[in-house]
């Protein structure tokens, strides 16, 4: 069940319909009985009363209502009758009640002797008619019950949800903290299971802020304290370059080696730079063209060394972000592009507006992703077996998708417009 309240109500209400519901069939049940009883204790005292009819040699069809009919019997033989009773006995010459058959209905029978008067009376009552009139006077007292049982459900809908009220506003102060807001929930005045909850969540949120304290701490010391031995390995093989010649396989392994290790240190501490605490500091209106124009001027030797071919096109978009973030952004996806298209390669940077969005469409003419590993791209430290020949550490994609969580932007990666190659589009929200 996914609402709490819901599942109370529907509970609660069930179990009353069923209660309510025994109790009616337990009630009819009793109260049929009871009928029974004072219906046949009505017959009895008519019985007798029509014990005391004076009537003078044979008397019949007397006029009567048509749900009783009645017979006096003398000798075996009848001396006064209903209008409606048969000819034949409806009833046995023996004190007590039974069930007979005329006039196309079933009658209640009743056989009575007045020893006084030596007369036996048979008496008989419209089965039907009796039941009906019981259950006219049950049902009468039954439909409040069941008619109370709306009103009964909408008195607990409003009580179970003034008591889930506390719980409401919890939630709502819950959906309301920021992403970087670890502080404790203000203990207001609540139900005791309530406060013992908010006692836990506080206890998650200390822990959890100490934690993630902790992480930041330890990436921000660990890559800071690793530039400065890295600095000082570039430049002993800057230094040993002189002595050793340039062809040498083994110092170029190495010097791949540092560059890779000063990467990765680069982009884990931009990684710790681009949490959510961090870039929501400072969002301010920017200009994606222009941001991208600057970056690309910027790192242009890169692409001019390979002598690949660099397109802007589009429109100058402005969104609302955090500078370095998308600055980190556009850098990592331009670097994969350059690092990934070959040697007289072409990329193209793309930026489109619609109604509802910005889009930023970087594309290659390089080898692309495979179908198959576009998912896995963004977890952290993973490697394609076709992109493991290049140098890299994994953590490139991982920071855009980042960035643009933190921006509310989506990201996709499709094939380019080239003959080969990928386009990896970042689609970001209109204000």
């Amino acid at each position: 069940m996914s609402s709490i309240r819901t599942f109370l109500i529907l509970s609660v209400v069930a179990t009353l319909v069923l209660f309510n519901f025994i109790a009616a069939i337990q009630g009819y049940s009793s109260s049929m009985k009871e009928a029974e009883l004072l219906f046949d204790e009505k017959m009895l005292n008519t019985a007798k009363l029509i014990a005391n009819l004076h009537v003078e040699g044979n008397a019949s069809n007397i006029e009567h209502t048509s749900t009783i009919a009645f017979q006096l019997w003398k000798d075996n033989k009848i001396i006064a009758a209903s209008n409606n009773a048969p000819d034949t006995p409806i009833a046995d010459f023996q004190p007590g009640y039974g069930y007979i058959n005329f006039d196309r209905h079933r009658w209640r029978s009743l056989g009575y002797y007045d020893r006084k008067r030596n007369v036996w009376i048979a008496l008989a009552e419209r089965d039907d008619i009796r039941s009906l009139l019981a259950e006219n006077v049950i049902l009468k007292s039954v439909y409040p019950i069941l008619l109370g049982i709306p009103l009964v459900s909408l008195l607990i809908w409003l009580i179970i949800g003034y008591g889930l009220k506390p719980l409401r506003q919890l939630a709502n102060e819950l959906s309301n903290k920021k992403n970087n807001d670890l502080t404790p929930i203000a203990a207001k005045e609540s139900t005791k299971e309530l406060k013992q909850v908010t006692t836990s969540i506080n206890s998650l949120l200390q822990r959890l802020d100490t934690t993630l304290e902790r992480e930041k701490l330890f990436t921000a010391d660990a890559a800071h304290e690793l530039r400065t031995p890295i600095s000082a390995l570039k430049i002993q093989l800057h230094n040993i370059k002189q002595e050793i010649p340039t062809n040498s396989d083994a110092l170029k392994q190495l010097n791949d080696g540092v560059n890779r290790m000063h990467h990765l240190i680069e982009q884990l501490l931009l990684l710790y730079r681009t949490t959510p605490e961090e870039l929501s500091k400072d969002f301010s209106e920017i200009d994606l063209y222009t941001l991208t124009q600057n970056i690309i001027a910027e790192h242009y030797s890169g692409f001019e060394k390979k002598q690949q071919n660099i397109e802007l096109i589009g429109i100058h978009s402005k969104i609302n972000g955090n500078t370095f973030g998308l600055t980190a952004l556009i850098q990592n996806l331009l670097n994969n592009a350059n690092k990934y298209t070959p040697k007289g390669g072409d990329i193209r940077i793309t930026l489109e507006e619609t109604e509802s969005k910005y889009s930023l469409r970087v594309e290659d003419s390089g080898p692309g992703i495979p179908i198959e590993a576009r998912d896995q791209v963004f977890e952290r430290f993973y490697r394609h077996k076709n992109q493991q020949a290049i140098p890299g550490c994994g953590l490139g994609l991982t920071i855009v998708k980042h960035i643009a969580d933190l921006h509310g932007a989506t990201i996709k990666i499709e094939n380019s417009s080239f003959t080969s190659g990928c386009a990896i589009t970042i689609e970001f929200r209109r204000q």
